[in-house]
């Protein structure tokens, strides 16, 4: 990967989320019921905590699960749910191991359309439609991950110029704008 990330909001933990795929998914696990920025900061976090530069799918599928939902709850918590995340972390990893020898990037690597890019990332633990169609996204226009068909894979999150998602997010100013876009979804629901 070569791009600069900037979804943690965190310079060093954008540098992994920029370098390490693993960390990239795991940040985009983490993105449910907490701010993103403190989402994309987890990876981080737990590879210092596990006293490493870069996360291992190996590495943490082997872990005693007591063991690591503990890492991830030492203050300050990694997510909101550590427990839970960590079982997730941990079945996300387990599922790469059995799939794809523990590279994240066999996922996307791999795809010949964007349809079946769509399908594998959905195939993984934690990761619903919306989860999967934000991820293709992002990889598409972060990270030069296009194959045949990917916008239209990617849904609504696909679009060019939209600011829907962190795949939309380059810096404070785009996430500004994301954030703006969420609360008018939110305002347009209630009001539906």
């Amino acid at each position: 990967m070569t791009a600069t990330l900037r979804l943690a909001q965190r310079p060093e933990a954008d540098e992994l989320l920029s370098r390490s795929p693993l960390a990239l998914l795991i940040g985009m696990l983490l993105d449910q019921q907490v701010p993103m920025e403190w989402a994309f900061s987890g990876p981080y976090t737990i590879a210092r905590r596990m006293g490493t530069d870069d996360l291992d799918a190996r590495e943490i599928a082997a872990q005693d699960p007591e063991a690591f939902a503990a890492l991830l709850s030492e203050k300050p918590a990694v997510h909101r749910y550590p427990g839970a995340m960590a079982k997730r972390i941990q079945q996300l990893c387990q599922y790469l191991v059995e799939h794809y020898d523990g590279d994240p990037t066999r996922i996307w690597r791999d795809a010949d359309s964007g349809r079946e890019l769509l399908r594998r990332l959905g195939e993984l633990p934690g990761f619903g439609k919306q989860k999967a169609q934000i991820f293709l996204a992002l990889l598409g226009k972060q990270l030069g991950v296009r194959p045949e068909g990917w916008r239209e894979a990617a849904g609504p999150y696909g679009e060019e110029g939209s600011y829907r998602s962190v795949a939309d997010i380059t810096g404070p100013e785009t996430l500004d704008k994301v954030r703006a876009y969420k609360q008018e979804a939110k305002r347009a629901a209630k009001k539906a």
